[in-house]
């Protein structure tokens, strides 16, 4: 099992940045494609970011390709969201997932993954 725990959100102007943090706490971290979504009032959740287990392939969702950079830390458990450039658009909760049982081409399904942090508010004013 998995136990994730968000942080690093908050409010900043357009154009600025934010560092997300997902501490992960499990045996099983190390061995599961992570995710990071969102979901913004009265819209549906979204993919944003993921990463395989090793670390060396990402996945991004058009709308934050360029901008957010997604890397993980398997020595400290822990997986990390850079976001750059940030538009009022970007604002939402931010919530980490570990895809634990599916291979990571299905990286973006988030009706799959098996474990979801508490989220993290992050709100961009223009």
């Amino acid at each position: 099992q998995v136990h994730l725990v968000e942080s690093g959100g908050g409010l900043v102007e357009a154009g600025g940045s934010l560092r997300l943090s997902c501490a992960a706490s499990g045996p099983t971290f190390s061995s599961s494609t992570m995710g990071w979504f969102r979901q913004a009032p009265g819209k549906e959740r979204e993919f944003v970011a993921a990463i395989n287990v090793r670390g060396n392939s990402a996945y991004y969702a058009d709308s934050v390709d360029g901008r957010f950079t997604i890397s993980r830390d398997n020595a400290k458990n822990t997986v990390y969201l850079q976001m750059n450039s940030l538009k009022p658009e970007d604002t939402a909760i931010y919530y980490c997932a570990a895809l634990r049982y599916y291979p990571n081409t299905y990286y973006s399904r988030g009706d799959l993954y098996d474990y979801w942090g508490q989220g993290t508010q992050v709100t961009v004013s223009s």
